[in-house]
């Protein structure tokens, strides 16, 4: 069989009628002529009225929830499936070519975009390979995986006062130097946003400011880029209106406003076992206790856990990643999103839900924030453009839903505003569209990335290793060999010019010595397959000493 029968039509992946690019199956009639043209509709509307390409097809408060069919969404992963399954069974073979997008979209009887997004997924997944100017390749076989994290955490359920700030700021100076392989940075690389084109905004919006905006857009923040997110939030299914956003000076202030908002020191505050230095760095700034909490690496928050804590601690507060959460990378499933909040508003506990990582999803659609579900307003919901759009712009945002009259004038009296000059632009490069197009290409380079990273991982690390596999963010969890001291591995690594993020850092109580965080983050090459050569090295070291 050729490679181009091998491409051959799928009935899994016809298009049956097609308008203005949405796809729908099943029998024609009115019902579905009405669903099709009502989206034809909202999408119109949203580029007439924004400029960007949406996806707006989800249930919105107050409106028929009009969802194409879940096999019609997928078909390019329906698509990527039937070649994959093609390699696994030796049909397709390692060095073979693929077909151009153009032939496979004639053979499947698909559109290119379909072809393109398979190809994708593909090579995400680490079976084929893209060679310039020429095309998709099957790659020479992916190495067998180390086995999936999936051990919960079982940390102490009590308040323990935070002291972090030490080993955070060692392993933080670390990754500072351009020579350092960055495996243990906090950031994605600066190469993987569109800076050039930002700054290009930037010098056309600047020089048309209003000099009343030095003024106008203090406090809550610019009103065309609050626009803009709420119409970013309206495409999730989300109605968020412009008054109720605050701007700020990247989502770590949003955090810290919040924070301040609804404790005072000597609070207890919950967090995730492992958790987010800088949350753990922001309570013990404060004086705040810490209240670490089981955390599945897939899933996230142990409810029933968390269920206890509230009863018997009454903390103040919640800070929480339900999306692709840091250090894990888990994912909370939406429903047990829905009980996370329903559990929270029972007890009137504020839940910060900090979503900086929400736009970097692998699947087909974003991953809605906890907040989606919240009716009452006891979460406040933070994110910001420096992990998928800006960094260094440090325009974060806050939905503090009931607590927003507390955070706007805790705003004022710290930081007055964020950067003017910034939010213009930013508002500018969101109106003019392009946004959701580098949102998939820097999705796509991460989820490339990631998995480059866990094939190194299988190649050089002990047998007895373990990884988490997220569907989203750019950080992978390594469990070491038990008695691998995570920082012994730091001090060593960073001799031979490499970092990494100590699992001690992650933890109130100094826990996790034998975990690591790494980031995929950064362009795959020789340098970074070399660095996990040397950990492997250091590992294997550790856990056979001489």
């Amino acid at each position: 069989m050729t490679v181009s029968e091998v491409m051959a039509p799928d009935p899994r992946t016809r298009s049956i009628r097609t308008i203005n690019g949405l796809r729908a199956s099943g029998p024609a009639g009115p019902a579905a002529a009405a669903q099709l043209i009502w989206c034809f509709l909202v999408r119109l509307d949203l580029l007439l009225r924004t400029g960007r390409h949406h996806n707006p097809w989800r249930a919105i408060p107050g409106r028929p929830a009009f969802f194409l069919p879940k096999a019609a969404m997928k078909r390019y992963e329906a698509l990527a499936e039937a070649i994959a399954e093609s390699i696994r069974s030796g049909v397709l073979r390692p060095g073979d070519r693929m077909p151009s997008v153009r032939q496979a979209s004639i053979s499947r009887e698909v559109s290119p975009s379909t072809v393109f997004q398979a190809y994708y997924l593909l090579e995400a997944r680490g079976l084929i390979r893209a060679r310039d100017r020429s095309g998709y390749y099957v790659t020479a076989g992916s190495q067998a995986l180390l086995p999936e994290a999936q051990q919960a955490s079982l940390p102490e359920p009590e308040s323990a006062p935070v002291a972090v700030s030490e080993r955070v700021f060692e392993v933080l100076e670390s990754t500072a130097e351009r020579d350092v392989v960055p495996l243990g940075s906090a950031f994605p690389s600066p190469h993987l946003f569109p800076l050039q084109r930002l700054a290009r905004v930037m010098a056309a919006t600047v020089p048309r400011l209003d000099p009343w905006s030095s003024v106008d857009d203090l406090g809550p923040g610019n009103a065309r880029l609050r626009r803009q997110i709420a119409l970013r939030y309206l495409t999730d299914g989300l109605h968020v209106r412009t008054e109720d956003i605050v701007v700020t000076n990247g989502a770590l202030e949003a955090l810290n406003l919040c924070l301040g908002a609804v404790t005072r020191p000597g609070d207890a505050v919950v967090v995730e076992s492992p958790a987010f230095y800088a949350a753990l760095q922001a309570l013990e700034r404060n004086g705040l206790h810490a209240i670490e909490v089981p955390t599945h690496p897939r899933e996230g928050v142990d409810l029933a856990a968390l269920a206890q804590v509230l009863e018997r601690h009454r903390p103040k507060a919640c800070w929480l990643m339900t999306n692709f959460q840091n250090p894990l990378g888990s994912l909370m499933p939406d429903a047990k999103k829905r009980d996370l909040v329903a559990l929270v508003t029972r007890h009137q506990v504020p839940l910060i839900e900090d979503d900086v990582y929400g736009e970097l999803y692998f699947g087909a659609r974003r991953p809605v924030p906890a907040k989606a579900y919240d009716s009452e307003g006891w979460v406040m919901h933070c994110a910001s453009f420096s992990k998928c759009l800006a960094p260094g712009y440090r325009i974060g945002w806050t939905v503090p839903g009931r607590f927003g009259r507390a955070v706007t004038r805790l705003k004022l009296s710290t930081s007055l505003g964020a950067s003017i000059p910034a939010q213009a632009t930013l508002a500018a490069y969101l109106e003019k569209g392009g946004y959701d197009k580098h949102l998939r290409q820097l999705r796509h380079a991460l989820s490339v990335q990631q998995n480059a990273m866990l094939q190194s991982v299988a190649r050089h690390f002990p047998e007895d290793t373990r990884t988490t596999r997220p569907d989203g963010g750019y950080f992978l969890w390594v469990e070491l060999p038990p008695h691998v001291r995570a920082l012994d591995i730091h001090r060593y690594a960073l001799s031979h010019g490499i970092s990494v993020a100590p699992g001690p850092i992650f933890s109130a109580r100094g826990d996790y010595g034998h975990c690591l965080r790494l980031n995929y983050g950064h362009a795959w090459d020789a340098r970074s397959e070399a660095a996990m050569a040397t950990l492997g090295r250091l590992v294997r070291a550790f856990r056979d000493p001489a």
